[in-house]
């Protein structure tokens, strides 16, 4: 679950969000208020107890007092002066804890919408200030999943989803609406972001964000979660680059671990633990790049980055793996390499030189 410092909703309903968005001040107004006023209905009764009224008959003159509905007085015979005055300090201290219960519930409502409206504002300018991000659409466990891990590698994400209270993590841009609008993911910012997860429970949804994000921005990376082989296969005929099983890939880990426990793991704490020094990191070789016509030896990357290359892949996206240190680098491959976030750093720097 998360917190949102901002929220964009797609529509005008929020009343839900809106309680939640109140502040602790605001609820220890409406606390007292609805005190106070109870305070006032329970002295008021026994006040009229005390005068001589039955119990039932005390709340009545109650309510009628405070709530100045001018009806009766079931007083036996003429008020006496106790009753009068008794009476009249009720009315004041009646009418004064209503109009202050009024007050608080007024100001909550108010403030809980134009918090709300302020937050969403915030929310949107902040998304289409953003370019090359990554669009998550599904705030579920495997939403959550990814979302939580391209934050750790310091990736700008907009998280979308129908509930916002999926999205409770106040650090995290949003958009509330469904992912299957082509509104919802321009609000997102479709057209600038660099790649987008569609990570919805049912395929369908997730073939309708494909189509919609291919046809929104031709250039994009598009992910996309498929529930069996041949959903899997439809995905990448609407445009998606990849798609994935969650369930398969969670048997093939299971699997690797039963297997190979050792691989697996050191696999996991490259790839996912953010405290292990080394690192694997994808790097394009871009036009012009020196790197172009020389292989890892002629160059001597490990010597001068510290970085080791593992693999390389081509445009025809055919990995290089056992002649990597012998075949020349040609333009558009895709370094894959392991290292410190130093050394990544320096190999980055000396591709693009």
């Amino acid at each position: 679950m998360w917190a949102s410092r901002w929220s964009v909703s797609s529509g005008a309903s929020y009343p839900a969000g809106m309680f939640a968005k109140i502040r602790p001040d605001t609820w220890g107004h409406l606390t007292s208020a609805a005190a106070l006023i109870i305070s006032v209905l329970v002295g008021g009764t026994i006040g009229y107890m005390l005068l001589g009224l039955g119990m039932v008959d005390a709340v009545y003159q109650t309510i009628v007092t405070v709530s100045t509905v001018g009806f009766r007085e079931i007083a036996d015979g003429d008020p006496d002066t106790t009753w009068k005055a008794f009476t009249a300090v009720l009315i004041l201290l009646g009418t004064g804890s209503m109009l202050y219960g009024a007050t608080s519930t007024i100001e909550s409502i108010v403030e809980g919408r134009l918090t709300g409206q302020f937050r969403r504002y915030r929310m949107q300018r902040s998304i289409d200030n953003l370019s090359g991000h990554l669009i998550v659409c599904g705030a579920g466990r495997v939403g959550q999943a990814i979302t939580e891990f391209i934050r750790s590698v310091g990736q700008e994400v907009v998280v979308i989803d129908r509930d916002e209270i999926q999205l409770a993590d106040e650090d995290v841009l949003h958009v509330v609406g469904d992912a299957t609008s082509d509104d919802v993911l321009r609000r997102a910012g479709m057209e600038r972001a660099a790649t987008l997860v569609s990570a919805l429970g049912a395929s369908v949804d997730n073939l309708y964000v494909t189509l919609s994000a291919r046809k929104g921005n031709p250039g994009l990376f598009i992910v996309s979660r498929a529930q069996d082989s041949e959903s899997m296969v439809k995905m990448l005929q609407v445009g998606a680059d990849r798609a994935v099983n969650p369930y398969e890939i969670a048997g093939s880990r299971m699997a690797s671990l039963a297997i190979q426990p050792n691989v697996a793991d050191f696999v996991d704490v490259v790839v996912h633990d953010g405290s292990f020094e080394a690192k694997l990191r994808e790097i394009r070789l871009p036009d012009g790049s020196r790197f172009i016509g020389q292989t890892i030896d002629d160059l001597a990357i490990r010597q001068e980055t510290g970085a080791v290359v593992l693999s390389v892949r081509d445009r025809s996206e055919q990995f290089h793996t056992d002649d990597v240190t012998s075949r020349p680098f040609a333009g558009g491959d895709v370094i894959v390499a392991i290292g410190s976030d130093t050394a990544l750093d320096r190999l980055a720097t000396t591709v693009s030189s």
